[in-house]
């Protein structure tokens, strides 16, 4: 039987060990104690890996919605959303934030938390140097973000992502397309958007392995779809094996 440290202390622990010193020989007790050891030290293991924790760069232009899709996969207002004024952008420099959801979902027959490092950056292009320092370990999920409104204004998008992470970078991408609700109003739907859509943002729609998915910015959608959007997320990371992008840091963009 293992011994689990949630329902034995490592005082407790030792304690039984000097007990089985006394009733056994030396050689059982030292066999008997790299058990317990092994099997504590193992169970430690096991509580250390019931975290998955995963980078989540957000990509866009200014006003596409990046902040609010970022507040989306937190499930907060942490991140400053709004109009621009004159053109400039809300975001105007990088922003992480992190927030652990215990128990979200079950990784080799065990509960595991997820822990999201969601990184909000300023309108294209990103500094290469910059998501470097603040994903040393690379990105595990890329998130593009653009408005169904303005279809001409990220058509930069997928070189700069390319330049950023080569050629891999399409699966480990989602694409966002906010304010869909534009759509409802010009009666169109989805599938036939992408259709319609300019020649960039149709090629984009159809490389990123982690698909599509439509935000309705009239409405309260971070709360609403922020579930959504994490399980998403994670399914795209686990098909990659939660392996990351690392970042090229000799392109300058």
């Amino acid at each position: 039987m293992e011994i689990s440290p949630g329902n034995v202390s490592p005082l407790a622990s030792s304690a039984t060990i000097q007990q089985m010193d006394h009733s056994h020989e030396r050689s059982h007790h030292g066999n008997s104690l790299v058990n317990i050891l092994s099997r504590w030290s193992h169970q430690h293991s096991d509580d250390e890996q019931k975290v998955l924790a995963l980078n989540v760069l957000l990509l866009g232009n200014r006003q596409s919605g990046r902040s609010s899709v970022g507040n989306a996969l937190i499930g907060g207002h942490e991140f400053q959303t709004g109009a621009c004024i004159s053109g400039v952008s809300v975001t105007t420099e990088y922003r992480v934030l992190s927030r652990n959801f215990p128990r979200y979902f079950r990784r080799q027959g065990a509960e595991s938390d997820l822990m999201l490092r969601v990184i909000d950056t300023p309108p294209l292009p990103p500094c290469p140097q910059t998501v470097h320092e603040l994903c040393p370990e690379g990105v595990h999920v890329l998130v593009l973000v653009a408005r169904t409104d303005l279809p001409h204004e990220n058509i930069h998008l997928e070189q700069c992502v390319e330049s950023l992470f080569g050629p891999d970078w399409r699966h480990h991408a989602l694409l966002i397309l906010t304010h869909a609700d534009h759509l409802k109003k010009a009666g169109l739907r989805p599938s036939g958007y992408l259709t319609e859509a300019t020649d960039w943002l149709g090629t984009l729609a159809s490389k990123v392995v982690g698909g599509v998915s439509f935000l309705d910015s009239s409405c309260d959608w971070p709360s609403i779809s922020g579930r959504l959007l994490r399980d998403r997320l994670l399914r795209l990371s686990a098909r990659n094996h939660h392996r990351a992008l690392n970042v090229r840091t000799d392109v300058s963009l």
